[in-house]
């Protein structure tokens, strides 16, 4: 359970941590799992259904740049979104009925790992209202060289910052961001960072030599329901599952309007959609 002032932190800055939250035994499970799911992938054969690959590498390269919706397929992680400690934290900040919403796995590797840009995670899968969050457990230690998380406190009170180009979503902040208050969440293996939906965040590239592997799960209170915006809503809702509580009969309405992204064609992730912007593919 959080005490006081961490639910008030989230309430005020759109995020808290909480240090240790998963112990050594329960990192070395899921990154064992994780092992096995990638083992023997290559650029060139993988299942691309499963994960990503980093672009820069070999035909024959092993790096993988995300694994996607281990909590829908894989025990371990499965396992874990339906921790009661865990779901007594996201119910101390969005309400007794939950949706499990989405999860994935951010491999970053040491050397390789991919940049990821300015963005609300909002923007991609607009809702009834905003009491949405992610959860981010560190798996490796995580420090700057190797990408720790960069978030704008307190952004999630404003509106949705522009995420398009010449009408179609970019996955990325599009205006100037004021980075004025940033700050870098450092944190040992088995660190959980809860961040509201709308926390504005990005990493860097790994520089180091070390690996930087982030398991994300998404929820978001029962009545708050997906607004449907095309193919990208089929795919976030595919995996959802009621995790505590009652299914809401009704939708709460929390915003008189929210931008709802245009996407100019299919996409793999975030990461294919924020390369593509950046190379003039996304207008």
């Amino acid at each position: 359970m959080f005490a006081q002032e961490q639910v008030e932190q989230f309430e005020r800055e759109g995020y808290t941590v909480y240090p240790n939250f998963l112990n050594a035994d329960e990192v070395a499970a899921l990154l064992q799992e994780a092992a096995e799911v990638t083992a023997g992938s290559t650029r060139a054969n993988h299942d691309a259904t499963r994960m990503e690959m980093e672009p820069n590498q070999p035909p024959d390269g092993t790096a993988v740049r995300r694994i996607y919706e281990p909590c829908s397929f894989y025990p371990v992680t499965r396992a874990l979104s339906e921790l009661d400690r865990l779901l007594d934290c996201v119910e101390q900040l969005l309400g007794p009925n939950l949706i499990y919403h989405y999860s994935k796995t951010n491999m970053k590797p040491a050397a390789v790992g991919s940049v990821v840009e300015w963005h609300q995670d909002l923007s991609y899968y607009p809702l009834t209202n905003k009491d949405s969050l992610a959860i981010l457990f560190y798996l490796d230690d995580t420090r700057v060289e190797n990408g720790a998380l960069r978030m704008l406190p307190g952004r999630q009170h404003d509106l949705l910052l522009e995420h398009s180009e010449e009408g179609f979503f970019q996955g990325r902040v599009t205006e100037a961001v004021d980075e004025e208050g940033v700050v870098t969440v450092e944190g040992e293996a088995g660190t959980a960072i809860f961040m509201h939906g709308l926390t504005p965040h990005s990493s860097a590239p790994n520089t180091s030599e070390s690996p930087r592997r982030t398991l994300i799960l998404s929820y978001r209170a029962a009545d708050a329901y997906p607004v449907y915006c095309g193919e990208m809503t089929h795919k976030t809702e595919t995996y959802s599952r009621l995790v505590r509580g009652e299914q809401a009969r009704m939708a709460r309405f929390e915003m008189n309007e929210f931008p709802i992204p245009q996407y100019k064609d299919s996409i793999v992730s975030l990461y294919d959609l924020q390369e593509r912007s950046r190379e003039g593919e996304m207008k």
